[in-house]
């Protein structure tokens, strides 16, 4: 009675999404093996950048890439048509001019079919089958794969749904107990695409995938949750905080885990993949590489890499925002300290990949620069 396993069972578990892929990918193949790689990408409007989520099959011929979707011509097309693509023979493109074309064809692939995936209507990335063999998406194989597209697009949505309502319920209490905190909405957007950045730049050294990358991504704008727990006398404070003060904003850092362990609980997020990521931001981003930061006093690779990140990303747009108590300092002059902190304060890693990326810098903070009112 009992005898028959669901090939798709494991979508409703707290399993990474990488693994829920690789279930929806086995179960396809099962069907139709010439199937061989299935990959999502997602997509960030404001920067109008495509990014690499998710991949199965072989080793990805894509991984940690970026690009601008304005730039790719073919994939505007599926937008603006509103509707799939088949490319039964992936040649025609051989003398396509973007990264992406070139390195699907060395790759081998040679048939793909792209999926547009949308969320309240609104465009959200793409959802990639790949063949090795031409001519193998035929009507009838599209009819069947067509559900799987579909189911993929909306367990990717419901998971990372499920983490911004999250992280937008927490930003929003603590704009309302903190209006006036110097710490502004475009901070928070330049600081969490430095961390992308830089964790892009460190992936391979440290075995980051594309998932974990936009995770850090995405919680990274809660590294300061904490400081819903301070009084504004201290953290609005315009001038130097003496030691008892000091040592009261000190606590931020474990008053963000505990805040977020409340919430996490409040969602039922406690046990969704990645979480540890969001943790160890909220408690130990003021870590320093050498030992003398807080709130544990953990040194080099014993701080989790994604607080290292977070803390080189932080500092350098503190470094370079104006603040009533400062002027914004030049990228040179900010860049000149991250390197005087390297090795003892910051990530030597985290920080060179940082300054080696100065285009990618600048056009962050074109995007998102502060209005005239600091908002």
């Amino acid at each position: 009675m009992f005898d028959h396993e669901d090939a798709l069972g494991g979508l409703g578990s707290n399993a990474d999404l990488l693994v829920k892929l690789d279930s929806v990918h086995a179960a396809l193949r099962e069907r139709f093996p010439f199937l061989d790689r299935i990959a999502c990408a997602i997509y960030d409007p404001r920067t109008d950048s495509l990014r690499n989520f998710l991949s199965s099959g072989p080793e990805t011929p894509l991984a940690h890439y970026q690009a601008k979707l304005s730039e790719s011509k073919s994939l505007l097309e599926i937008i603006e048509a509103r509707r799939p693509r088949v490319v039964n023979d992936l040649a025609i493109f051989r003398d396509g001019r973007h990264d992406h074309t070139r390195k699907i064809g060395a790759a081998g692939y040679r048939a793909s079919y792209t999926m547009p995936m949308y969320s309240r209507g609104e465009f959200f990335g793409f959802v990639f089958f790949n063949s090795f063999e031409q001519d193998v998406f035929s009507d009838e194989v599209l009819h069947q794969i067509d559900p799987f597209g579909h189911l993929i697009s909306l367990t990717i949505i419901h998971d990372l749904s499920s983490l911004r309502t999250l992280l937008a319920s927490v930003k929003t209490a603590r704009d309302m107990m903190h209006a006036r905190d110097s710490e502004t909405g475009s901070h928070l957007d330049r600081m969490s695409r430095y961390a992308r950045l830089i964790a892009r730049g460190v992936a391979e050294r440290h075995g980051l995938d594309d998932e974990t990358i936009e995770h850090i991504f995405v919680f990274s704008p809660l590294h300061d949750v904490g400081k819903i727990g301070i009084p504004d006398d201290i953290l609005l404070k315009a001038g130097k905080l003496n030691e008892a003060e000091f040592e009261q904003m000190k606590s931020h850092a474990g008053k963000g885990r505990e805040l977020i362990d409340v919430m996490l609980g409040n969602f039922d997020l406690a046990k969704q993949p990645h979480i540890d990521v969001l943790r160890n931001i909220a408690e130990l981003h003021h870590e320093a590489y050498d030992g003398s930061g807080y709130p544990h006093g953990r040194k080099g690779a014993d701080i989790p890499i994604e607080a290292r990140i977070v803390a080189v990303a932080d500092v350098f747009d503190a470094l370079t925002s104006r603040r009533p108590y400062k002027e914004a300092w030049s990228n040179d002059e900010a860049f000149a300290l991250l390197r005087q902190l390297s090795g003892a304060k910051l990530d030597p890693d985290c920080v060179e990949v940082l300054i080696g990326n100065r285009a990618e810098v600048e056009e962050i903070q074109r995007c998102f620069g502060e209005d005239p009112l600091g908002a």
